[in-house]
C-alpha cells in the first residue's frame, strides 16, 4: 500500500477529526473511502457526459430473446407436511 502525505485546511482537518479521529484506524479507512467515492463519481460523470455527446440509438442495441435461458422454477419455502 502506498502512503500519501497531503496538506488540508485547518477547518477541514477539524471536521475530519470529529468524524474520524487520527488516533484510530478509522481516519485512514474514511479517507480511502472518500477517495474511492470521488473517483467513482468522476468516472460516472465522464461516462454520462460521453453518452450525452454520443447517445445510443435503437440501431446500436442488439436484442435477441431466443438466446435467453429460461428462468429456473421458483421453489416454495413452505415446509413440507
Amino acid at each position: 500500500m502506498k502512503q500519501l502525505l497531503i496538506e488540508i485546511e485547518d477547518d477541514l482537518a477539524a471536521k475530519l477529526e470529529e468524524v474520524a479521529p487520527g488516533r484510530s484506524r478509522k481516519r485512514s479507512d474514511f479517507v480511502r473511502s472518500a477517495i474511492r467515492k470521488a473517483l467513482w463519481d468522476l468516472e460516472e460523470s465522464l461516462t454520462a457526459e460521453a453518452y450525452r455527446r454520443t447517445p445510443d440509438s435503437a440501431d446500436d442495441a442488439y436484442f435477441d430473446p431466443r438466446v435467453w435461458e429460461a428462468a429456473a422454477p421458483r421453489r416454495s419455502r413452505r415446509p413440507k407436511k
